[in-house]
Formats: structure tokens, C-alpha cells, sequence
């Protein structure tokens, strides 16, 4: 049977690799112009590449407590301000966390577009790296910067899919990215790709989270997306790896299981984005695809799914965040301590727990970090794993946008 699996998979991958082959056949005419572009670009290519032996250099002077610290991101609660005597303050000035994710909840009813921006500063101020400052912003029912709080109105994907006009949606998330800037939101869990295949999917085609069902729209509408938040320096995040749009649950709940109504061009959206060299980061869905892994573990915690496919096939090799880790796929059926290990075996760069949930389930940066440090001193997680998500994390938090 594990013969079979293999042979299988083996297969899979020659055909991904088929697809992922280049659409625009190299010409064999090339002038002498041409010629030294190419070099300048080969020697800029150099030199990126010395820079980047430098960062790993300086890299190593970090600890491995602080490391870990900026693998995690974490949901502040109800806060819509930091207090002089907030814990919080304490976990951010000691590194016990890399990123802050907002809510609804943490905008101020009055005052609210100041209020979020000097939250962020003040959170941003405690920072020895500054932190990656997020929220998900899809528009339509995934919408937290409101109107009703004096910022803007943002159209679903459904809609722009449908209008399926590329300067509309520019138009309208260079608005949102903008907002994003002033309030001090440098990334974003936009925009999804994941394609509308079952109408009835609760939880993305049900709500308007799609563009579509056609992945060249889906591909074409995500990266007039990505262009817009690039021009204001906010960074963007794709999701939900390897495709939750053929789904029939709602992983907030409990386990989804796709294997059955999965599509293979649920990956062509990744395929073309991440060909483009426009991908920041993917976001990992909590899926189950026992196809693609016969051990049929969710896909943030499956390493033939992140590794072996999402690095080894599609060529990925930036930031993998997980999906909420307290969503019930997860926090139901795994256990704390061994979802963060099963996720960074995996490949998961940075947990995400956004503390939506009751007061007696939320948990804290110390209580992540000291799981993983425990990990890594027993020897369950290698030290390199860490360094290998450290160095993609650090370079996602310094890259800029021309």
C-alpha cells in the first residue's frame, strides 16, 4: 500500500510539474541588447545573493528564545489600547512574539481609525524587530475597517469576480491598503484563492469569499490584488493551501475532509502566483485530503502536503502562516503541545492563534513559547528547523515594494 502511495504521488508531481512549467517558450533570437540585460541582471542576481549570505550572518546573533518568539503571532484579546502595565508589553520587549493579529473587536467605537493607528505604534515602539502587524481584510463579510467606524467600504471577492474588471479591483484594495498603511497594518490574510466549486460551501463560496470558479480569474483578480497593498507596502497572504473552495464543512467547527470533491486545479491559483514573484506568504488550511496524504492529518500539520508539494512541487519557499490554531479541526482533535509540533515538522513558519474564543481556551505568546523551547531542547524540533523559518521570516519582514 505505502508502494502504491508513492508511485502515486510520484505521478502527482510529474503532472504539477508539467503545469508549472513556463506559458512563454524562451526565444532563441536574442540581440546583443538582450544580452547585456541579461548580464546586468545576472550581476544584480550576485549580489542579491551576497546580501542575503550577509543577513544569515547577522542572523546568528540572535537567540534561539527570540527565534522562536517571531514564529508566533498572536489574537490580543478585546484590547483596543495597550496599558502601561498590559503583560502584553512584557512579551513583545522580550521577544516572545513576532506579529499581532487584529479583530473587529479591538477597533474603538469613537476615535477609530486614530485609536488603531496609536495602538500599533505603541505595540510597534516595544519591538527590537518590528512586528508583523496583520488583520483580515477580504471585504464583503470578512470586512473589519467598516464604515460605520469612519473608514471605507470594501466589495466581496464574489463581486469583484463578477465584475471581473482588474482596474475596479485595483482601484478598491489600493484604497483598503492604504488605509491599512495609515493605521500601521503591514500585512494582510488577503486574498483568497480559493475557487468556488462547491456553491454551497459554507464557509467560502456561501459568504462571497471567492472570485470564482475559474482559476485564471481567480489568479488574475489575487494579483491585481497583491499590486495594490504592494504599493503601500503591505504585505499580503494567500490562502487556504491547497484549496478549501471544494469543501462542504467549516473547519472552525470541527474536521473537513475533501478527498473526495478536491480538484487538482484548486493548486493552479498557487502555481501562478507564486510563478509571478509576487507571493509573500501562503496561509495553510486545516483540511484533510487523504489523496494527497495517505496519514490523512490536516494539511497545516502535514508535511507531504507543505513540504514535500507546497516547497518541493510549486517551488514555494517564503513564509507558510497556519490558519487559526484554536480552530476546532485543530484545538478539537490534536492537543495544543502536538499541533505546534506536528505544524513546524510540517513546515509551518508562523502559528497563528487568534483568541476567538471563550476566556478559558485563549492562551498566551509565554504558554506557545515555552511549548516550542521545550520541543527544541528535547530534540523533538531540530534547531535548524527554527533557523530556517527565522531566516524567511526576517526577510519577509524586510522586504520592500518599488
Amino acid at each position: 500500500m505505502r508502494l502504491f502511495y508513492k508511485l502515486s504521488l510520484s505521478i502527482f508531481f510529474v503532472f504539477v510539474l508539467f503545469a508549472c512549467r513556463s506559458k512563454h517558450p524562451v526565444k532563441s533570437n536574442v540581440d546583443k541588447k538582450q544580452v547585456k540585460e541579461v548580464e546586468k541582471k545576472d550581476d544584480k542576481a550576485q549580489e542579491g545573493e551576497q546580501d542575503a549570505v550577509k543577513k544569515k550572518a547577522d542572523y546568528k546573533n540572535y537567540t534561539l528564545e527570540f527565534k522562536i518568539g517571531q514564529m508566533i503571532m498572536m489574537g490580543i484579546n478585546d484590547r483596543k489600547l495597550i496599558e502601561e502595565k498590559d503583560e502584553l508589553r512584557q512579551e513583545i520587549i522580550t521577544g516572545k512574539t513576532g506579529g499581532i493579529i487584529y479583530f473587529e473587536k479591538n477597533i474603538s467605537p469613537t476615535y477609530s481609525k486614530e485609536m488603531l493607528k496609536k495602538m500599533s505604534m505603541d505595540l510597534q515602539a516595544l519591538a527590537k524587530v518590528p512586528l508583523f502587524i496583520s488583520i483580515d481584510e477580504e471585504g464583503g463579510k470578512v470586512h473589519r475597517l467598516k464604515e460605520k467606524y469612519g473608514m471605507i467600504r470594501m466589495p466581496s471577492a464574489e463581486y469583484l469576480g463578477k465584475l471581473n474588471d482588474i482596474d475596479s479591483t485595483i482601484y478598491y484594495n489600493r484604497q483598503l491598503a492604504s488605509l491599512m498603511s495609515e493605521v500601521g497594518i503591514n500585512l494582510n490574510f488577503a486574498p483568497d484563492v480559493d475557487l468556488a466549486l462547491n456553491v454551497n460551501n459554507p464557509v467560502i463560496a456561501k459568504v462571497g469569499r471567492s472570485f470564482g470558479a475559474d482559476p485564471t480569474l481567480v489568479s488574475d483578480q489575487a494579483l491585481a490584488c497583491i499590486k495594490a497593498h504592494h504599493a503601500y507596502n503591505v504585505k499580503t497572504v494567500i490562502k487556504h493551501f491547497p484549496g478549501h473552495g471544494s469543501s462542504a464543512t467549516d473547519s472552525h467547527y470541527g474536521i473537513t475532509d475533501i478527498t473526495k470533491q478536491w480538484q487538482f486545479i484548486e493548486l493552479l491559483p498557487y502555481k501562478e502566483i507564486i510563478q509571478s514573484g509576487s507571493c509573500d506568504a501562503i496561509m495553510t488550511a486545516h483540511i484533510v485530503n487523504c489523496r494527497l496524504d495517505t496519514t490523512c492529518l490536516p494539511a497545516t500539520l502535514s508535511k507531504v502536503v507543505m513540504t514535500d508539494i507546497l516547497r518541493g512541487v510549486l517551488g514555494f519557499d517564503g513564509v507558510i502562516f497556519s490558519d487559526d490554531m484554536q480552530m476546532h479541526a485543530i484545538s478539537k482533535n490534536y492537543g495544543l503541545e502536538n499541533a505546534i509540533k506536528l505544524s513546524i515538522l510540517a513546515g509551518v513558519d508562523v502559528l497563528v492563534f487568534g483568541n476567538n474564543v471563550n476566556q478559558s481556551y485563549r492562551t498566551t505568546s509565554t504558554e506557545v513559547h515555552a511549548i516550542l523551547l521545550k520541543l527544541v531542547r528535547s530534540g523533538e524540533i531540530s534547531e535548524e528547523r527554527i533557523n530556517e523559518s527565522f531566516q524567511r521570516i526576517m526577510e519577509l519582514k524586510e522586504k520592500k515594494f518599488e
